[in-house]
């Protein structure tokens, strides 16, 4: 559009990790929330092998917002282009370059070229679309370089695991009491409190204290619901004290016979913390069992209560 103001920045890190690591870790969209703190969720649409086609949803300047990018992906050259389709407000364009060079066996430099654009140019508008978008970009390369230096131990750093229960009720039940989270104190004896709000329809903030062997610990969550999916999503923006990160999925899923209903997480342990928590001596083979008993003890809990919402209700028809 003539006359529109584009501003552009630059911003470059220096990786102590082989470049494939560090392009490999910003190739898999999917999982950029278990390394990038602001990023919440990110859904694939559309993927050929090079160009894909992403609904993100991500904490700007502290302001959730979503919005529709595609990336073309490069891995000879080791570059992602990327450009937003339908930019959140008040951005009227978003795109750039993440393009990583080798500098030795063990050195990358990582490049980010962006360049933005505001709608209606307003003074307010401007200095938050700046602040944003320097914040998100600095807070990224700077946890990514954190990530993939870890490269030698990311397979003992990542826990995914899954649980599951059969259900023998409708799947909306089961979904209801899924999405009301709020209720949970009341029905579920290891959550002491969910203070949950939806400040716009399937979008749920909700800060939780749970019960452990350990005392009690409280995660802040952001929730993201496809009812008609059946799904819900979730990252928790301050997660357990012995966890960097910590995202997942509640799936409601029909068949012939019944419901499947499955409790999914994705987390990146913090080392620094597992003596503290779980004694001297104790190391990441501790706390990764540590924690794939508790989350999946809790996770099995509220399966549980899930099953008999759902199935006390056919009962009582």
């Amino acid at each position: 559009m003539s006359g529109e103001r584009v501003d552009r920045a630059t911003h470059t890190v220096h990786v102590a990790a082989p470049a494939g690591v560090v392009y490999a870790v910003l190739a898999d969209a999917t999982r950029l929330p278990l390394y990038f703190s602001p990023s919440i969720h990110v859904e694939r649409l559309e993927f050929d092998g090079e160009r894909e086609r992403l609904r993100m949803w991500s904490l700007m300047d502290g302001q959730l917002k979503s919005w529709t990018s595609w990336r073309h992906l490069d891995p000879v050259e080791r570059r992602i282009e990327f450009r937003q389709e339908l930019p959140a407000a008040p951005l009227r364009s978003m795109g750039g370059i993440l393009h990583v060079r080798s500098e030795g066996r063990h050195r990358t430099e990582l490049e980010l070229l962006y360049d933005y654009s505001v709608t209606g140019g307003l003074p307010v508008d401007e200095a938050w679309a700046k602040r944003a978008a320097e914040g998100n970009s600095r807070t990224q390369l700077a946890e990514l370089k954190s990530f993939a230096e870890r490269w030698t131990r990311l397979d003992d750093l990542v826990l995914t695991f899954e649980d599951s229960v059969r259900v023998n009720g409708p799947a909306e039940l089961v979904y209801d009491f899924l999405y009301r989270a709020g209720d949970w104190p009341e029905l579920v004896p290891h959550v002491n409190r969910a203070d949950l709000t939806e400040d716009a329809p399937g979008v749920q903030r909700m800060t939780m204290e749970t019960l452990t062997e350990y005392g009690s610990h409280t995660t802040d969550s952001v929730r993201i619901c496809f009812p008609h999916a059946g799904r819900i999503v979730y990252k928790q923006t301050v997660p357990h004290v012995l966890l960097e990160a910590h995202t997942g999925e509640w799936s409601v899923v029909p068949d012939e016979s019944g419901v499947t209903v499955l409790a999914q997480h994705s987390v990146v342990l913090r080392e620094e913390n597992i003596a503290a928590v779980l004694g001297e001596g104790a190391g990441l083979a501790h706390a990764r069992l540590h924690m794939r008993e508790e989350l999946g003890r809790d996770s099995r809990a509220l399966l549980a209560h899930a099953k008999r919402h759902a199935e006390s209700a056919v009962r009582m028809l």
